[in-house]
């Protein structure tokens, strides 16, 4: 069993209930996650039969797309009065991630309170600034946003929506995955919700590529989520 679910800690902390990932769709993953009680996240490809999938009580959730960007591909938009900083107030970032993440899969998962969606990632953006993971997006001097990264991995952005609609996601998100690719790394990669449908556009114009697509399904047993 310990072979098919991987324990999600950082999911288990928020939901208050055992929270696992499937490590395969296989037969065996989908029966071990019959014989426990707990929220379940199974990703595959899409062109996998989700026959068995469904028979087993999972419900199809999302769909991610996965960009990826190499380093001379990158279209740097930059503005004279955007700039990125690793200070930050933390409870002004955490303000921005309480309303930025309205496309979340768990957002969409019927048996997860909003709340607790919200909590999961403002949890998340906490884990990332203990990091050093984060670096704040200014506006002339003011607070406008963030950028989340671990590695090459492009993992969250926040603007406040004071800002948004200015046209300043390309110059932040550009300047940010710039950034990355000044500690060493010759390609980026990016994860985003097939919903969202302008960061798609957003990391295309960047000079990202899609390279795949992974459809996800949850399943609950037992009690669902609820605020402890």
């Amino acid at each position: 069993m310990a072979d098919y679910l991987r324990p999600t800690p950082w999911d288990k902390r928020t939901f208050n209930i055992e929270t696992y990932e499937l490590t395969s769709a296989h037969e065996d993953a989908l029966i071990a996650s019959d014989e426990l009680k707990g929220h379940f996240t199974l990703k595959v490809d899409p062109l996998e039969n989700p026959e068995e999938i469904i028979k087993h009580g999972f419900y199809y959730m999302d769909s991610l797309i996965e960009p990826v960007c190499q380093k001379q591909d990158l279209r740097v938009t930059r503005h004279d009065k955007v700039e990125l900083s690793l200070d930050y107030n933390t409870e002004e970032i955490l303000s921005i991630a309480e309303e930025a993440f309205i496309h979340g899969r768990f957002h969409r998962d019927f048996n997860v309170p909003n709340s607790l969606a919200d909590k999961r990632y403002m949890r998340w953006v906490g884990d990332l600034m203990e990091e050093k993971n984060l670096f704040s997006l200014l506006y002339d001097g003011e607070l406008a946003g963030f950028y989340g990264f671990s590695g090459d991995k492009v993992l969250l952005l926040g603007i406040k929506k004071d800002f948004q609609g200015q046209g300043l996601a390309k110059p932040f998100t550009s300047m940010g995955c710039d950034k990355q690719f000044s500690n060493g790394y010759a390609t980026l990669h990016t994860s985003i919700s097939a919903a969202n449908v302008a960061s798609l556009n957003l990391f295309t114009s960047l000079g990202f590529k899609l390279r795949k697509t992974l459809d996800v399904y949850h399943k609950l047993t037992g009690p669902p989520p609820k605020e402890v």
